[in-house]
């Protein structure tokens, strides 16, 4: 019998290990899986990279996770807005690595990934210094550059519902990054607000299939999600 859920956040977490990188679905702090990221502080790993679309809120979640002094690296598309004060700290005095990704290119490396793609040609940061020392081509009468696909061996990500086997439903902006790291990480831990029966969810609604989750733990939130409902 497949049975993907765990008992507890610290078993669904027990795999990772120092040097891990790790997908952290969330767009700010709509559906960014906060109490998956309480779990990882509490394991101590350490020298992890990260991969998200921003990089932290206040002392929250993720911003929460940098402070702890987990994180060696990360990987976003916004680092910066009026509460990063954590990642702002960390990266003046030279305690944390930033790679920039343009936001596009982030869901698109990531979404390559996930579907085993080589690589792939996209005209946002041609001519930048994001740009610089990568392959560039011109297509069809306009400018590309070549970006490789962003992998991870853990995605934590945060659903509504999920069954046993891993399927998984998701509400409304918590969605976000979600489904595609689940395609893109080598082993996909969820937290879900409710765990239902197989054949509870309509396969209508299914948004990731359980063949990319590995892991479902259902968790009673400590955490207000201000930007959503899920």
């Amino acid at each position: 019998m497949i049975d993907k859920t765990k008992k507890n956040i610290t078993d669904a977490l027990s795999q990772i290990t120092d040097g891990a990188t790790i997908m952290i679905g969330g767009f700010g702090t709509a559906g960014q899986p906060a109490e998956l990221i309480d779990g990882l502080i509490d394991l101590n790993v350490k020298d992890l990279v990260i991969i998200n679309n921003n990089a932290g809120n206040g002392d929250y979640g993720l911003a929460k996770l940098l402070k702890s002094g987990a994180v060696r690296k990360i990987i976003c598309s916004f680092p910066r807005q009026s509460d990063s004060w954590v990642f702002d700290a960390l990266y003046h005095a030279g305690k944390i690595e930033l790679e920039l990704v343009p936001q596009g290119n982030l869901a698109c490396r990531i979404q390559a990934a996930g579907m085993g793609l080589g690589a792939v040609y996209t005209p946002t940061g041609f001519g930048t210094l994001l740009a610089e020392g990568k392959e560039t081509r011109h297509i069809d009468g306009k400018d590309y550059v070549l970006e490789y696909p962003i992998k991870a061996d853990f995605a934590l990500i945060k659903a509504y519902k999920g069954d046993r086997w891993g399927n998984l439903v998701y509400r409304k902006s918590a969605r976000n990054f979600g489904p595609i790291m689940a395609m893109a990480a080598d082993v996909t831990i969820a937290q879900v607000s409710e765990t239902v029966e197989l054949g509870a969810l309509d396969p209508e609604h299914v948004i990731t299939p359980s063949i990319f989750v590995q892991h479902v733990v259902q968790v009673q939130p400590t955490h207000t999600d201000t930007k959503t409902l899920a």
